[in-house]
């Protein structure tokens, strides 16, 4: 009878732990999209967190800082948004010009751009901007409006998700010590230290990492500005634009960039379209054999297999955001596995 009641408690514990785990996943799953911002405003707050520690240093006597942490963390919000306001100043005023003569001066340019497809055999025949856009497949709605619904409620969708990491970001900041000193208490004595360390580190790779985004992304969006200005492609600007903000998607963004401006010199001749297609190649290849490797591999610590495998994971995953994200992810978990691969060789270093 005891070996029953045993064989049924154990029956009775396996079951009520595989459908707590199945109810666990499900609940995680349903809530993928809210756990998604949240990760998202815990990586924003890690980068930003040595930026704030720096201007809250040094201490005074009896261990106050000299600078409150929230009006540390206001600081740095108020210098983004002057950055941005300042950018927006000196590029949105000829970015609106140049937009609205491309878009007013977009049908010539089609029927510039279908003659060269045609003279190349290409294609067979012209097409109109509006056959383009009756022959373009309808949304979900079934209709043009229905699409365009669509696309701006994904829009206002995108902008309460920017606002909502914004916010998040910024408590994540005000409570990190408090937060930090919960989770710890949840870690084995012994193990605070080394838990410590690995976090210290996390926060440090994940920091290299938004530090490079912006440097990367400017870097990009300067320089093809230049370039594309010196060699008189129309609505530079706008091109610039596009290279810088496609910076920050991996893979995708780069070759975004470059088929916009190739596209757009296009417009004009064969001969600059050609120009710019080298450039924006030499350009890439600088990008990515000088500035991403030193940034990403020695500051951030991943390796370009790690970057490789990474993107790639995170892109069937969560498409571009899964991309955009796969990097932080990958020096997170390389912290992981470090402090893992640690502990298990500990007992066999000491004995």
């Amino acid at each position: 009878m005891s070996a029953d009641r045993e064989f049924n408690r154990r029956m009775v514990r396996t079951v009520v732990t595989v459908a707590a785990t199945i109810v666990l996943l499900a609940t995680l799953w349903a809530a993928r999209e809210a756990l998604l911002l949240i990760y998202v405003s815990a990586l924003i707050a890690m980068g930003f967190s040595p930026l704030v520690r720096m201007i809250e240093r040094p201490r005074v006597a009896g261990g106050r800082r000299r600078v409150p942490r929230v009006f540390a963390i206001l600081v740095v919000y108020l210098a983004i948004v002057g950055v941005v306001v300042l950018v927006g100043l000196m590029v949105v005023p000829p970015l609106i010009d140049q937009a609205s003569n491309l878009w007013s001066n977009f049908p010539q340019y089609l029927n510039r751009f279908q003659q060269i497809l045609i003279k190349y055999k290409l294609l067979t025949q012209p097409v109109t901007l509006q056959e383009a856009v009756q022959s373009a497949p309808a949304g979900t709605g079934g209709t043009a409006v229905g699409t365009v619904l669509l696309a701006l409620w994904g829009l206002i969708g995108g902008i309460f998700g920017v606002i909502t990491i914004l916010i998040l970001s910024f408590y994540l900041l005000i409570e990190a010590e408090a937060l930090f000193k919960y989770v710890s208490h949840f870690v084995p004595a012994p193990r605070r230290a080394r838990f410590t360390t690995a976090s210290r580190e996390v926060v440090s790779k994940v920091s290299a990492w938004l530090r490079a985004q912006f440097i990367l992304a400017g870097v990009m969006g300067t320089f093809a500005a230049i370039g594309l200005g010196w060699m008189g492609e129309p609505y530079f600007y706008v091109v610039a634009l596009v290279a810088a903000i496609g910076e920050t998607i991996p893979i995708v963004g780069p070759i975004i960039g470059g088929v916009t401006a190739v596209l757009v010199a296009l417009t004009v001749s064969p001969k600059l379209a050609l120009m710019v297609g080298l450039y924006f190649l030499v350009l890439h290849q600088l990008e990515a054999n000088v500035l991403v490797p030193k940034i990403m591999e020695r500051r951030v610590g991943v390796s370009p297999v790690t970057v490789m495998a990474a993107l790639l994971i995170g892109g069937a995953l969560w498409g571009l955001i899964g991309a955009i994200l796969a990097i932080p992810t990958a020096a997170i978990l390389s912290v992981i596995v470090d402090e893992l691969t640690k502990e298990t060789d500990s007992p066999i270093i000491s004995a």
